[in-house]
């Protein structure tokens, strides 16, 4: 038997047991931690199949004892899925990307190839003119921060391109890429869409998460401000052509980055976020919140809180980027009251004349369960707005 484990492992370990002695304490270490996360593995006797968290993509490796290991071949800034054991020590595995939708790959590791199945996700939306490419920005803390840019190939870099910047940061979660025909409108119009890997995530293990919850949160909202400088520097875009969008612990993202620096950012999607933090535990779900954000009850917590506080740091007077709040009567994780409130305070505050919209749903909630016909609505308000405020014809 063999057990995935984080005990003294941030980055996870697989332990061996016998089975017909089952003991924790008679468990050897099958696989050693490494510099990726271990986040998934299957036996194939005599091979050992563990799938990696690499900085957001995968990677997936054939082990066997006292061989090398053996790379399993998969597409370039990926995420593997299920491994699903196939005929004898075969292994059939899920493969997606940013450009191409999930299919099934069988690897033989006799010959050590992977092919694709016949089981594929068909998408009418075509990629094949887009490039992925990883690169990092340097936080305030000199932490390395990846991002995935998707561009169409040939795209000149001279600060002029309308630029997406999505991120979320928080609950160990992984950006890992994945397929979304939404983004072909985007890069359609000569847009760049850019997904950042920050801290609070777990796509570099446990301590990647740890680095952004509770008294350390403002790191992650640091780490995508640093991807926004990047961007602009390097020539992606410029602040006026900037935009960013974010959901739920990427909304209260959305709020911080916002209110900490309004200056890098022409519009701002705010998906169901948090923004009064002050007051978040005070919600009905608010007590699955205090381990990630912390509690006002406690000292040091509270001013980590009170310190970025979306709500409690809006300026009256500042020049504030135009702001398209979105939520929902039905949801029950974050109260609609939160977007309500932020966007009236915004409203009172800006100076700059561009607007603050607040889209309200009453047939929705936190997202999951949205009808088709709600979520292309959305979408279209949400696309009508970048375009209106990046000048996008």
């Amino acid at each position: 038997l063999y057990l995935l484990s984080r005990k003294d492992a941030p980055m996870g370990q697989l332990l061996a047991l016998s089975a017909p002695a089952f003991s924790m304490g008679m468990a050897k270490t099958g696989v050693t931690p490494g510099r990726s996360s271990i986040d998934g593995f299957l036996a194939a006797s005599p091979y050992l199949y563990v799938r990696y968290m690499a900085g957001g993509p995968s990677r997936l490796l054939a082990k066997e004892a006292g061989k090398p290991d053996k790379t399993v071949a998969i597409q370039e800034v990926s995420s593997v899925g299920q491994l699903v054991r196939g005929k004898g020590n075969q292994l059939l595995f899920e493969n997606q990307s940013y450009v191409a939708p999930s299919a099934w790959y069988a690897y033989d590791p006799a010959s050590g190839t992977a092919k694709k199945t016949a089981l594929v996700t068909t998408s009418p939306a075509d990629f094949s003119d887009t490039e992925v490419i990883r690169q990092f920005a340097i936080s305030k803390d000199n932490t390395r921060v990846p991002m995935n840019i998707l561009r169409r190939k040939g795209t000149k870099l001279d600060g002029n391109n309308p630029t997406l910047l999505v991120g979320y940061g928080g609950y160990g979660i992984n950006e890992s890429p994945s397929f979304s025909a939404r983004r072909r409108v985007w890069l359609d119009h000569g847009g760049i869409w850019v997904i950042a890997n920050l801290r609070g995530g777990g796509e570099f293990g446990e301590s990647w998460h740890e680095q952004g919850r509770l008294t350390k949160k403002q790191n992650v909202f640091d780490d995508f401000i640093a991807c926004a400088e990047y961007l602009i520097k390097a020539k992606y875009t410029s602040p006026e052509k900037l935009a960013i969008e974010g959901g739920s612990n990427g909304g209260l993202l959305m709020g911080a980055a916002l209110t900490q620096r309004p200056e890098l950012f022409r519009a701002v999607v705010s998906h169901v976020g948090i923004y009064d933090m002050l007051r978040v535990e005070t919600f009905p779900n608010g007590a699955f919140n205090v381990t990630e954000f912390g509690t006002v009850q406690e000292a040091d917590q509270f001013r980590a809180l009170y310190a970025y506080s979306p709500y409690h740091h809006v300026k009256d007077g500042a020049d504030y980027p135009a702001v398209l709040f979105l939520t929902g009567d039905n949801d029950g994780r974050v109260d609609p009251m939160n977007s309500r409130k932020m966007t009236a305070r915004l409203q009172a505050a800006t100076h700059s004349g561009r607007p603050i919209f607040l889209r309200t749903s009453s047939g929705s909630g936190h997202g999951i369960g949205t009808a088709l016909n709600e979520r292309i609505e959305q979408d279209v308000d949400v696309f009508a707005f970048l375009f209106d405020q990046l000048g996008i014809k």
